[in-house]
């Protein structure tokens, strides 16, 4: 399967897992990319929109992070754009519309204690864990691989913003390419 055919079934899973609400006041990025026909209830939903984005973009968050990402995660990034999605496991941070990647720097430097942390010590922030958890599902950086993929953990955040130490509590895959395919397949079940 190549990669385009892998993330169309990895962000075809969304639905499986986040309601994919819309609402302007709550979830701005969600409303930019509704559908324009309201569902059941009067309530709109949102879907990725697939674009095409030039990979000179990327160089914006390259001068910021000390490592590419990894390379499906960045093919992702320039196909799709989509909100935040919660995809049992982890929540994938968002990637607004808008003609370049400055959406999705700004939600990787969000917090900026956790920027200030993770990057130094190798970790780059993609996503967060499920539900509530807040703590920063990241590309270990120091695991690169020859293929361009890292090994994914997950990083305690009151770790960092009570001690600013970076503790892993968790690996949730050895690669991002693992975690989409754990992801489609865990949507296969539900």
């Amino acid at each position: 399967m190549d990669k385009n055919d892998l993330l169309d079934q990895f962000v075809s899973t969304f639905p499986k897992f986040d309601d994919m609400s819309a609402t302007r006041e709550l979830n701005p990025v969600a409303w930019e990319l509704r559908i324009n026909e309201p569902g059941q209830w009067g309530r709109f939903k949102w879907r990725p929109a697939r674009v095409t984005t030039n990979p000179s973009f990327l160089d914006a968050i390259y001068e910021k992070i000390p490592s590419r990402f990894a390379r499906l995660y960045e093919h992702l990034v320039l196909s799709y754009r989509w909100d935040t999605v919660y995809l049992d496991s982890f929540k994938l941070l968002p990637n607004p519309p808008g003609p370049d990647l400055s959406g999705l720097l700004a939600g990787i430097m969000a917090d900026k204690a956790l920027w200030e942390n993770l990057v130094p010590a190798g970790y780059v922030q993609f996503g967060q864990g499920p539900d509530v958890d807040y703590d920063p599902v990241c590309f270990d950086i120091k695991s690169r691989t020859k293929n361009g993929d890292y090994r994914i953990v997950k990083i305690d955040h009151e770790q960092i913003l009570c001690y600013d130490r970076v503790k892993v509590v968790a690996e949730l895959s050895p690669s991002f390419e693992q975690l989409v395919r754990q992801t489609i397949e865990r949507a296969k079940s539900r």
